[in-house]
């Protein structure tokens, strides 16, 4: 895959999913069951789910992204990747390879004007406005083999 594909249409990908990852404060009801068993089955618990994702956020030097995928194998996975790649794009190292079920842009332009440097805060703070229906669905659409676009 070239890199204009990877850097422009990953990017164009990225960010759409991105905008549908959130909601208002108070839109989301958290996880459907069925998301939040596989969180725990994966990571112990919706908080310690939260923490791996947080500190993958975290760990990105530069650009990037964090994600819960899908794996091949049916579990949950924590992930990054650089700059604008997807884990669904071939050239995603295998392990990790999946489909997105939640992504984080942890681009300094994704936060810089209201947090500066303070990744830390805006990754915390970006926890009151995820669209966990959107999540739960995407995660159900995976659970097929299906990619929700």
């Amino acid at each position: 895959m070239s890199k204009a594909v990877i850097n422009q249409g990953g990017g164009a990908l990225n960010h759409a999913l991105f905008w549908e990852w959130m909601v208002g404060p108070t839109d989301s009801n958290g996880p459907s069951p069925a998301l939040k068993g596989a969180i725990e089955a994966a990571f112990g618990s919706v908080d310690e789910f939260k923490a791996a994702f947080n500190a993958a956020a975290a760990s990105v030097f530069g650009s990037g992204w964090a994600w819960l995928v899908l794996k091949s194998d049916g579990k949950l996975a924590v992930t990054t990747t650089p700059n604008q790649v997807n884990p669904l794009m071939a050239s995603v190292v295998a392990a990790d390879a999946g489909i997105p079920i939640l992504g984080l842009d942890v681009w300094e332009h994704a936060y810089y004007l209201k947090y500066q440097n303070k990744r830390p805060e805006y990754i915390a703070s970006w926890w009151n406005v995820v669209n966990w229906e959107r999540a739960s669905a995407a995660y159900e659409a995976g659970l097929k083999g299906e990619v929700l676009l």
